[in-house]
């Protein structure tokens, strides 16, 4: 049996215990809130954190986070289990995408997060430190946003310490999305997970604010799979598919505002220099062509007219 309770934030668990509430937070001056499950499982094993919603529009990733929280047998757990499924509430209520009210400011380049920043920023810092940091093994639930459609994939960045890059390459493998990246984007949840020494991966799955059955079932498959792995369940789990490793992915943003013409689609095997876009101003006269940077695979790309200076195009993982 495990012996000590499990508390996070308001929330305490007994052993064998579930317990969930929305918390009501305040931020920077703003109140927002955040739905939380802490579950304590009957046995003693590691502290697996789940989160989700860390992009609002993402919604593949918050309903299979609730469908964990809210299935998962408590008594045979050999751990204990904490999942946030909706991370950034003012974000999933104006089903924003990239930048949330009311800073708007990228949470997930926001992290760890400063105490006494923006609303993004003391977000960030009260999600590493209540429930990144206790975990022994981190997993963030993505997808493509309101305007992006993707192949799944899962990012996990290199640290350097090998024992801690194995760790988390064995997750990633595990969760048996059909791509691996090794990147780091700075301010990210994994990136800041990695740095405090937690294996962590990020998981993307769906997207254009679709949340088919067959997305869900594949992320909530990659769950089962991860949790075998760490050990915090023992269930015969959907078999993973074979993986690809990609070591780098490149980005092509838009350099005006204006009108996106892609010229591929996701999945796409391309080659260097390869045109895959345009960008035209609001009269229809082309202002920018997006070219392949490296040979790859399309990895996730913008399915709407709308294009916003600085705004992603597309990205190329290899």
């Amino acid at each position: 049996m495990s012996k000590t309770p499990l508390t996070i934030a308001t929330l305490t668990a007994q052993p064998g215990e579930r317990v969930s509430t929305v918390l009501e937070l305040t931020l920077a001056d703003t109140p927002t809130k955040m739905p939380l499950f802490v579950i304590n499982g009957a046995h003693e094993g590691p502290t697996v954190v789940v989160t989700a919603g860390i992009h609002g529009a993402e919604y593949v990733g918050v309903e299979a986070a609730l469908r964990l929280a809210r299935g998962i047998d408590v008594q045979s757990l050999r751990g204990q289990l904490v999942i946030a499924p909706i991370s950034s509430m003012t974000a999933f209520c104006k089903r924003a995408i990239y930048l949330a009210p009311p800073d708007d400011k990228n949470l997930n380049r926001c992290f760890p997060g400063k105490k006494d920043g923006s609303f993004a920023e003391q977000l960030a810092h009260w999600i590493f430190k209540n429930l990144i940091k206790p975990a022994n093994f981190y997993l963030d639930l993505h997808g493509g946003d309101l305007n992006e459609a993707l192949v799944p994939f899962s990012i996990i960045k290199r640290s350097g310490v090998k024992n801690l890059d194995q760790r988390a390459t064995k997750l990633a493998e595990a969760f048996g999305l059909p791509n691996i990246v090794f990147t780091e984007v700075k301010g990210s949840t994994v990136s800041a997970a990695a740095e405090a020494g937690i294996p962590a991966l990020l998981a993307e799955v769906g997207g254009q604010g679709l949340w088919p059955a067959r997305d869900v079932q594949a992320m909530s498959d990659g769950l089962s799979r991860a949790l075998v792995q760490v050990g915090l369940i023992d269930i015969t789990a959907p078999l993973a598919p074979k993986v690809r490793l990609l070591e780098e992915m490149a980005w092509l943003r838009s350099q005006h505002d204006g009108l996106f013409y892609p010229a591929c689609t996701v999945g796409d095997e391309v080659k260097a220099g390869q045109r895959l876009g345009h960008v035209t101003d609001y009269l229809g006269n082309e202002l920018q062509v997006a070219s392949a940077p490296i040979d790859g695979t399309v990895l996730f790309l913008v399915t709407t007219l709308a294009m916003n200076n600085g705004d992603p195009l597309l990205s190329v993982g290899a």
